[in-house]
């Protein structure tokens, strides 16, 4: 019985593999058209295929949308951190422009005063509560700056030495200036002499200085130069200050005041010129003394 058994499935596996290369070699040959049941399985093969595909496309490109977004999203990131640094690129490069445009136009005004024994200085402080009247800068006694000593900038005049350290010091600038200081002005006439005046104070509603003092029968235009005379014994004479923009008669009806336009940008500073005086002085006594002998 085991044997007979054995057989059985022998020839059974036989006949399968028969059947099964017989299958094979059908369906491999060239044919023009299919068997109804190859058809059939081809078809729901097919079908499953296509009910498959249709999540799986879906989940895929689900998934590669997302990796779009966030690629997109870093490269956002990455361009706006670019961005930012190139703005703050074109900043520096427009405020470096800036600053060595203002160096130049100082050490040109600094050659033009070479009789007045310049001394250039950067501004390195300015209090807020104080903006519009002091600074400090980086030039002291060390460097031969002096109380009262001029400050400019090469488009004019700014202030004055108010106290002086020996490394640092302390400048009052025009817009800070009141009563009690003052300077001797020339107001430069077309076909006229200069008309006298002293700068005494700083409107702070109109951003211009007071040039007081003023005879009344002088006739004074806008745009007439306003220029330090060098008559106070303190400041240099010629030194540029403004522009006459108004005129008007004091309370009193005995001189007239005019409101001067600053040459110089009295909030935006960065160099400035100390100009020493003392220098033309001892210039003048040394020619003095030359043409004497």
């Amino acid at each position: 019985m085991p044997s007979l058994f054995r057989r059985k499935r022998l020839m059974a596996v036989l006949i399968g593999f028969i059947v099964l290369v017989a299958l094979i070699g059908f369906s491999i040959r060239d044919r023009d058209s299919l068997t109804t049941p190859e058809k059939f399985f081809k078809d729901t093969v097919g079908w499953m295929q296509s009910i498959i595909h249709k999540p799986v496309s879906l989940v895929d490109n689900s998934v590669d949308n997302i990796q779009n977004m966030f690629e997109v999203y870093e490269q956002n990131q990455v361009l706006k951190a670019r961005l930012s640094e190139y703005k703050g690129v074109i900043k520096d490069n427009q405020r470096l422009k800036n600053d060595n445009a203002e160096l130049r136009k100082t050490m040109e005004k600094t050659k033009s005063l070479s009789d007045y024994s310049p001394i250039q200085a950067t501004v390195i402080a300015r209090s807020s509560d104080r903006w519009f009247e002091q600074m400090t800068i980086n030039r002291g006694e060390e460097h031969g700056v002096a109380k009262d000593m001029a400050v400019l900038t090469s488009e004019g005049m700014v202030g004055k030495i108010k106290s002086a350290g020996a490394f640092h010091s302390t400048v009052q600038l025009l817009s800070g200036f009141d009563r009690s200081n003052k300077i001797s002005s020339w107001v430069v006439r077309k076909d006229k002499n200069e008309a006298f005046g002293l700068i005494e104070g700083y409107d702070g509603e109109s951003g211009r200085l007071l040039l007081k003092g003023i005879k009344l029968d002088e006739e004074l235009k806008n745009g007439d130069t306003v220029i330090s005379s060098g008559l106070g014994g303190v400041f240099p004479s010629n030194l540029r200050i403004g522009t006459v923009e108004e005129v008007v008669n004091d309370h009193f009806g005995l001189t007239k005041t005019a409101y001067v336009k600053p040459f110089a940008d009295l909030f935006n500073i960065n160099h400035v010129i100390v100009v020493d005086r003392s220098m033309q002085t001892v210039e003048n006594e040394d020619q003095k003394e030359d043409g004497d002998s």
